[in-house]
Parts: C-alpha cells; sequence; structure tokens
C-alpha cells in the first residue's frame, strides 16, 4: 500500500498544496496512492500529543510505501523526527520526501538525512524569533558546512583527532559540535534500536531493528512488572 500524509498545522503549509506536491512527486516516480491520510491539529504538537498519528505508523508495515510532501509533517522536533525516520526503518516501510525526491530506507546513505534533519532544526530555531536561544537547541555552526566529510570519517571509524587535522580545525571544538549534533550516533546508525528475538542466540545474524516507541512502551511494560 502507499499512503500519502497529509498535516494541517496553522501557519504551514495548506493541504492543497501538501497534496498537489505529493501527487506531482507520486506520478513522476509511478507510485499510484492508495489512501489519503489527513492529521488536523490547532497547534504544533508533541508527538505524544499526536496518537492519531502514532496509530497510523503503527498500522503500517514491511513494504508499505509512505509519502508526505516536507520533512516537517512527520516532525517539527528533531528528536521526535529522528525516532519516526527509526520506526519507518525498523518496519521496513519506504518513507518518500516529496519535495527534496528523496527516499529513506535502511539503505539510504546517512549523508542524505542529515541535510533534512538540519533543515528542521533550523527552521525551527529561526521560529523562535529573537527570544534568545532556549536550552538544548542548536545554533549555526562553522562545522555546518564540513558535515559530510565529518560524517564520512566517523563511518569510517576514525578519530575526532584525526577527522580535525584533516579539517585543519580545533579538536576540542569538533568533539563538542559532534557530541551537541549527535554524529556518532547518526554516522552508525544508533537512532535505530537494535534487539534480539525472542529465545534467538545472541549473534549479529539474529538482531532485528525495533521501533523506538515500541521500545519505549516495551521499558515501560517491563518496568510495570518489576
Amino acid at each position: 500500500m502507499t499512503y500519502a500524509y497529509l498535516r494541517q498545522v496553522p501557519g504551514c503549509k495548506s493541504l492543497l498544496s501538501q497534496q498537489r506536491s505529493i501527487v506531482g512527486f507520486a506520478l513522476g516516480r509511478g507510485l499510484e496512492i492508495d489512501k489519503e491520510v489527513v492529521e488536523y491539529s490547532g497547534r504544533n504538537r508533541p508527538i505524544e500529543d499526536r496518537r492519531q498519528f502514532e496509530e497510523f505508523i503503527h498500522s503500517l508495515g514491511e513494504g508499505d510505501n509512505l509519502v508526505v510532501d516536507e520533512i516537517w509533517t512527520l516532525s517539527s522536533r528533531v528528536e521526535e523526527l529522528v525516532k519516526i525516520i527509526g520506526c519507518t526503518i525498523s518496519r521496513k516501510i519506504a518513507l518518500f520526501i516529496a519535495d527534496k525526491g528523496v527516499l529513506i530506507t535502511k539503505d539510504t546513505p546517512i549523508e542524505q538525512v542529515v541535510p533534512l534533519i538540519n533543515e528542521v532544526r533550523e527552521s525551527s530555531e529561526k521560529s523562535r524569533g529573537g527570544v534568545g536561544r532556549p536550552k538544548g537547541s542548536k545554533s549555526h555552526s562553522k562545522f555546518d558546512s564540513m558535515q559530510p566529510d565529518i560524517l564520512k570519517g566517523l563511518k569510517e571509524g576514525r578519530s575526532v583527532s584525526s577527522i580535525a587535522r584533516e579539517l585543519g580545525v580545533s579538536r576540542s571544538s569538533l568533539k563538542d559540535y559532534i557530541e551537541s549534533r549527535d554524529l556518532k550516533a547518526l554516522a552508525q546508525n544508533r537512532f535505530l534500536q537494535v534487539g534480539k528475538p525472542m529465545g534467538g542466540e545472541n549473534g549479529s545474524e539474529n538482531e532485528l531493528l525495533i521501533c523506538p516507541f515500541e521500545r519505549e512502551e516495551r521499558e515501560i511494560n517491563n518496568e510495570g512488572d518489576n
């Protein structure tokens, strides 16, 4: 099944604009939209208040296609966005971002995913205006333009010192930047939760990807059983 997901949030792109973008993209890709799902909200709610969306994601399965106009349709919060992408990958759902022409699966190079996440981060910072940068938010950095090289080095298993020398920058500054952007986790795809099947033996061949939302539910259930 191929689903088009549209989200109505005040001050953001209209449903009609999203629909036009998705339809044009689908036609160009030879995709036939089987079902259109629309999420209405009076404000930009956190994921825990978006039960309709969580239930929809959980209803999808291997082989399904999910098409959204822009990445923010999933969430305008970086932490939530990473979880959602991890969830679609773990469920083997093909996620299409129409405005960028990007397909996200487990085989998608992380270098294609990070710029999308950065756009959401930057848009969120701009929307806060001149009221000051809240604690925990990420400001622009000179290292942003170097991200492809940084990610490449991290994926190759190189040390921060080695990457810093190649880029001609301070090791300590680069280390702070990598930690603030969670680049090591992204480079190693650690935003995907890994577990083992019930009764399975130890070993990577028995590992499976777990949707982050499911992992949280399991942890809550385990705490309740203790």
